[in-house]
């Protein structure tokens, strides 16, 4: 033992000790995060991406750049995830076209699904990013509706509305309506934050709340409306302010047309007060004939 201690003396010691320490939790955190660091890395396929490669030229280059860096017109995609150019791509707001715009309005897909799979394969190779989320991901066998509105309605009424159709943002933004958006674009939505859209990733807003998310939207566009009209389902406020509106111009009119009364026609109104009274004069006295001689 005593060669031990004299050797903890020298100060090498010190260093090698901490050395080593370094090593083992460098080790440790390596074995903890191993299954997190293969997902955060998914593997694409070769070819797709080879062929995504060649649509993103043809493509999309003129806007991103040739390897998607960006440029002024449009950002750099690389890190942005196969997720993001599926829901880009899917919903038809990408390619944008149209001229600038506050944000890519939702138009037909011009791409197939196959097309649009290798376009992402390919992104996917340049960067990593968000996968696109399997079926099992989006399913909603299970899933707990009454926690997918709590969390709607704190995450996401105040853009998209209580029901999910859309609303207005500022400078020219809007939230879309989720009437058309499939259970996968939404997923993809919450992942990558499209838009003004914040990002609601995996630590915020897990992937078991995302499908009850997912199920709460899902329910809602499946349910009738009680009132037979809709009105955009912008919520009740809206529908009571259309009846009052209504209602208060019904009676208006009712009011207007039981204190209405006859009128001459205008042109006999304006010639009767345009017209200067009539003068009676008296008649004539006779006069008595004028008769030499007599006085009168």
């Amino acid at each position: 033992m005593s060669w031990i201690i004299a050797r903890r003396r020298r100060p090498a010691a010190g260093y090698a000790a901490l050395l080593l320490g370094l090593v083992v939790v460098a080790a440790l955190y390596a074995a903890v995060t191993a299954t997190g660091g293969a997902q955060a890395a998914p593997t694409t396929d070769s070819s797709g991406a080879a062929a995504g490669q060649k649509l993103f030229i043809t493509n999309c280059s003129s806007c991103h750049g040739l390897e998607a860096q960006g440029t002024s017109q449009a950002p750099s995609l690389v890190g942005a995830g196969a997720a993001a150019v599926d829901f880009q791509m899917s919903t038809g707001r990408m390619p944008c076209s149209g001229g600038p715009t506050a944000q890519c309005p939702e138009k037909p897909v011009t791409k197939t699904p196959e097309q649009i799979s290798d376009i992402a394969d390919y992104i996917a190779s340049l960067g990593g990013g968000p996968a696109i989320p399997d079926s099992q991901q989006v399913s909603t066998v299970g899933a707990n509706t009454a926690l997918g509105y709590q969390l709607f309605s704190t995450n996401c009424a105040q853009c998209h509305g209580f029901a999910g159709a859309g609303g207005a943002l500022t400078y020219g933004k809007y939230a879309p309506p989720l009437v058309a958006a499939t259970p996968t674009q939404i997923y993809e939505a919450m992942l990558t934050g499209p838009e003004a859209m914040p990002v609601f990733g995996d630590g915020v807003i897990p992937p078991q709340a995302k499908r009850d998310i997912i199920a709460f939207v899902e329910q809602t566009k499946a349910e009738p409306n009680p009132g037979g009209f809709s009105l955009g389902r912008t919520g009740t406020v809206t529908e009571g302010l259309l009846a009052w509106l209504g209602g208060l111009g019904f009676l208006v009119l009712i009011a207007m047309w039981i204190t209405a009364r006859r009128r001459k026609p205008h042109a006999i109104a304006a010639a009767e007060a345009n017209a200067w009274p009539t003068e009676t004069w008296p008649a004539e006295t006779p006069q008595t004939p004028h008769l030499p001689g007599i006085e009168h």
